[in-house]
């Protein structure tokens, strides 16, 4: 019997952290590889569907995926482009700033596919679940997920830079909420999508497209919409060290718990806010060492 996994469908890149306009760091990334790669680190089996280019830093992406446990079977590698870079100026409050480079319109999926199973999750999200270049490959996988009773978990992660693509994408975000079970996203994304700040506001928009949305809202509560009411979870205050990757791994924690047969809101919460204060602790995108080495020794 086939080992159930996490199947992320997004986009790779390399982030160079700066800081007082000093390269800190490099460290690849991207917003569902790095929930893949946290998820990898914990013992998850993980394969990620994606694209790099044919040079080092494709190199690079690859290497860091095999050496934390995410098969790169499903990664298409072409020859002539260039990998994605982004640089991230962490501001004084730890917060990343972001300049992109990278051509969308270049993106393809071209080479092998996963077949998705029942009792696999398939996280995605981003522009790369939206993007109209992949779109037809994007949605098939999503449609084959639903109909073989897979989970999916769809984070929106909608950026400012996007928004002159809302006409040409708006029906894409829709749908992939149709086909979501649980869809996540932040009030500054559904600002940018709909105007919308106020959760009861943006929840009475989203709620004809899916039953479940977890809003968060930087250090404000985090609030899981349902059709039966609200529940609201405070934020545990924390000096950041990089805020780079924090709601990736919550995504990831969550996605974690509910593997490990946490039934209750509170239980899922819990662990994808632990997993997203250790990233913020960190120049990182992923769970520590440490907190890989908890889960090793304790968990079965």
């Amino acid at each position: 019997m086939e080992k159930r996994r996490v199947i992320g469908i997004g986009e790779t890149v390399l982030d160079i952290l700066f800081r007082d306009d000093q390269p800190q760091q490099a460290v690849p990334g991207g917003s569902t590889f790095n929930s893949l790669v946290s998820l990898g680190r914990a013992g998850v089996h993980c394969a990620m569907v994606t694209e790099v280019g044919g040079d080092h830093v494709g190199d690079i992406v690859c290497g860091y995926m095999e050496q934390n446990g995410v098969s790169t079977e499903y990664v298409c590698r072409h020859k002539d482009v260039k990998s994605h870079i982004s640089l991230a100026f962490l501001d004084e409050n730890n917060d990343a700033q972001y300049v992109f480079y990278k051509d969308h319109a270049s993106v393809s999926l071209d080479g092998n596919l996963p077949q998705i199973n029942k009792d696999d999750v398939v996280l995605f999200g981003s522009f790369f679940a939206i993007n109209p270049a992949i779109r037809p490959v994007v949605e098939g996988l999503l449609l084959e997920a639903r109909k073989a009773g897979a989970w999916l978990y769809y984070d929106v992660n909608f950026r400012k830079n996007h928004i002159a693509d809302l006409p040409d994408v708006m029906d894409n975000i829709e749908v992939n909420m149709r086909l979501a079970d649980v869809v996540r996203g932040s009030v500054e994304d559904f600002g940018y999508l709909f105007g919308r700040h106020d959760g009861e506001a943006i929840y009475e928009k989203v709620s004809s497209f899916c039953d479940k949305l977890i809003l968060t809202d930087g250090a404000r509560p985090i609030r899981i919409y349902m059709p039966d009411g609200c529940q609201t979870f405070a934020v545990q205050p924390i000096e950041t060290v990089s805020t780079v990757g924090a709601g990736d791994n919550f995504n990831a924690g969550y996605i974690y718990a509910m593997m490990q047969g946490c039934q209750r809101e509170e239980e899922r919460i819990e662990v994808a806010q632990l997993w997203s204060r250790d990233v913020c602790r960190q120049i990182g995108n992923h769970i520590s060492d440490e907190l890989v080495e908890y889960y090793k020794t304790h968990i079965k």
